[in-house]
């Protein structure tokens, strides 16, 4: 199973440029039970070495803007230790539920947002104006989620760069994939050393990954993504809206049943105090 999950996030990477840590947190926690924090410390660090097998063929097809990939990073660093460190903090206070709610909160609003965001259309030129000089700013809490919950890097970068910059689609692309090469291998560096990490299923991700990145670059030229982008972001929609059903269910269920148990006692109390006062007459 963590074979198939590697390949097919990979693929989804290669053909997309997002899905990386978005993708594998909540598949880990969902599917293969793995405790948020240790998921978000894997999904870093698989993103890392994914992005690392992609980040190659984008840099020798000239494909990243290297001025703008540092304006994203004067702020997307800071960020992502800054999230790590928030991570590390509810993890020490035992705030598992909280956590989850968090993570499904982020998947939710990110899904939401790009499924808005694909229906705009893509730029065919460079004569859009250039704001790059936001990209530090907005970058610094897109690296704090990415910290936090390992997603973000791929879908909100990509988002900001279209948004921002007169780059082409393609340039979009391959800025992105090594902006999320970076923070991730940042944050996976640093979950490494506050965290235990299960490296057999890391291992088996990669494995899976590999060869899924390397079917993703050679398909990806002929598979056009904005229908899988969107279909990607509507299954994240699901898999979050379950993060925040779950979480409500641990939060809310105990107190409504110890509502339902006080009902149940005040009302064979009040039984009780009617059949004394009936018997005392």
């Amino acid at each position: 199973m963590p074979y198939l999950i590697g390949f097919v996030i990979a693929l989804f990477i290669a053909l997309t440029g997002v899905g990386a840590g978005t993708i594998t947190v909540p598949v880990l926690i969902l599917f293969l039970n793995v405790p948020a924090p240790i998921a978000v410390g894997i999904g870093l660090t698989f993103s890392a070495v994914v992005k690392f097998m992609l980040a190659p063929a984008q840099i020798l097809r000239r494909n990243v803007a290297w001025p703008t990939l540092g304006l994203m990073l004067v702020g997307g660093v800071p960020g992502v230790l800054v999230g790590s460190l928030l991570l590390k903090h509810l993890v020490t206070a035992g705030s598992q539920n909280l956590l989850n709610a968090l993570l499904g909160g982020i998947l939710v609003t990110t899904a939401a947002w790009q499924i808005l965001f694909s229906f705009r259309p893509m730029k065919k030129n460079s004569g859009a104006k250039d704001r790059s000089f936001f990209l530090p700013w907005l970058m610094l809490p897109v690296g704090a989620e990415v910290g936090f919950s390992s997603a973000g890097a791929g879908a909100l970068g990509s988002a900001a760069l279209l948004s921002l910059t007169p780059l082409m689609p393609a340039q979009v692309v391959g800025t992105d994939i090594l902006f999320g090469f970076i923070v991730s291998l940042i944050g996976g560096g640093a979950h490494w050393f506050s965290l235990p990490l299960s490296q057999p299923l890391l291992l088996q991700l990669i494995a899976g990954g590999l060869a899924g990145a390397i079917g993703g670059t050679l398909l990806s030229s002929r598979i056009p993504r904005r229908p899988l982008r969107i279909a990607l972001w509507i299954w994240l929609l699901i898999l979050g809206g379950q993060f925040l059903f779950n979480s409500y269910q641990v939060w809310f269920a105990p107190r409504k049943e110890a509502v339902s148990r006080y009902q149940f006692t005040q009302h064979k109390s009040s039984d009780a105090s009617a059949k004394q006062k009936a018997q005392s007459e």
